[in-house]
């Protein structure tokens, strides 16, 4: 296959307490929880996936829950300061609804790049956005409340704050194969054509912006999706190539990633489709047990034990 970077793979954020971070996500938002796992490196706190039915690349929202000790972070210069999700045209309204009926802080509906978009804030101050498309194939996972009509398909976009955007868009142009599609102020949008969903890059260069600050409520990396190992590497020789340091690749379970930081300062990885979320689980199954790492399965009893349990 092609050497193509395939628009986002997952996103992955800090949050606090992990039954309200569960609910949000899947009971108020509607997403599937696939997978329930710990931390890699701190197998005593959890990571968990939202997303479609099977965990579709471009769907995928991942949390660490650290749980109420974590302190707040700080939206700013040098991380990812938004997450953009698609919706069906004509939905906004019901989710507004939604948003009042359980106390989510939300912004009227406003227009960027002539799409129509609603802002809302999670439990934990995490900045999110519904954008309306006219078309997305994508199929939703729906529960009782929220149907086929107004569920959100995937990602749409995701927004980096930056300083100074020249860096960036050279990693995401001459090396990721992006373009700049257009422009509103400080608003920078490009695009990938490799795909139709979750192809979308927004930079917003504010130049005397305070430096942000990862911790609880804010976007801890960035995952760019490709199709398999051999794609992986090959990108690994081209950031290499760039003159920046990245990671060997290091295998997550369910899929094997790079990592890297861009100029901007933002954590940027690069995923890959296999092995998937069904190497532990069913399809129907996904998300039902708590799934751990192969170094740590021999400290089950013990990891189960510190854990919150979560319904």
């Amino acid at each position: 296959m092609e050497n193509t970077i395939l628009g986002l793979h997952h996103i992955t954020a800090i949050a606090g307490d992990p039954q309200k971070n569960f609910n949000f996500y899947s009971k108020i938002l509607g997403l599937r929880f696939i997978k329930k796992t710990v931390n890699f490196d701190d197998p005593g706190t959890y990571h968990f996936y939202f997303g479609d039915e099977s965990g579709s690349a471009g769907t995928i929202l991942t949390f660490f829950p650290w749980g109420a000790g974590i302190p707040q972070g700080r939206r700013g210069a040098g991380m990812a300061t938004e997450i953009g999700y698609s919706v069906p045209k004509g939905s906004l309204e019901f989710w507004m609804e939604r948003f009042e009926k359980y106390n989510v802080i939300y912004n009227k509906p406003a227009e960027k790049f002539g799409e129509r978009y609603l802002t809302f804030i999670d439990p934990d101050g995490l900045k999110l956005e519904l954008t309306e498309v006219a078309a997305d194939n994508r199929k939703p996972w729906t529960t009782d409340e929220v149907n086929a009509d107004v569920a959100l398909r995937g990602f749409h976009h995701i927004t980096l704050t930056l300083n100074a955007m020249d860096g960036t868009a050279k990693i995401l142009t001459d090396v990721f194969g992006y373009r700049l599609a257009a422009n509103e102020v400080t608003r920078y949008r490009f695009v990938t054509d490799t795909v139709e969903n979750a192809a979308i890059v927004d930079i917003v260069e504010l130049k005397d912006e305070k430096r942000g600050h990862v911790a609880n409520g804010t976007v801890h990396h960035v995952a760019f999706r490709v199709n398999n190992d051999e794609v992986l590497m090959h990108f690994r020789e081209k950031v290499a190539a760039a003159g920046l340091s990245i990671t060997p690749q290091i295998d997550r379970n369910y899929f094997h990633s790079l990592y890297f930081r861009e100029p901007g300062g933002v954590l940027f990885e690069i995923a890959t489709d296999n092995p998937g979320f069904m190497v532990d689980e069913t399809l129907e199954n996904l998300g039902k047990e708590l799934k751990l790492p192969e170094q740590y399965e021999s400290r089950r009893e013990d990891i189960e034990a510190h854990l919150v349990p979560i319904n």
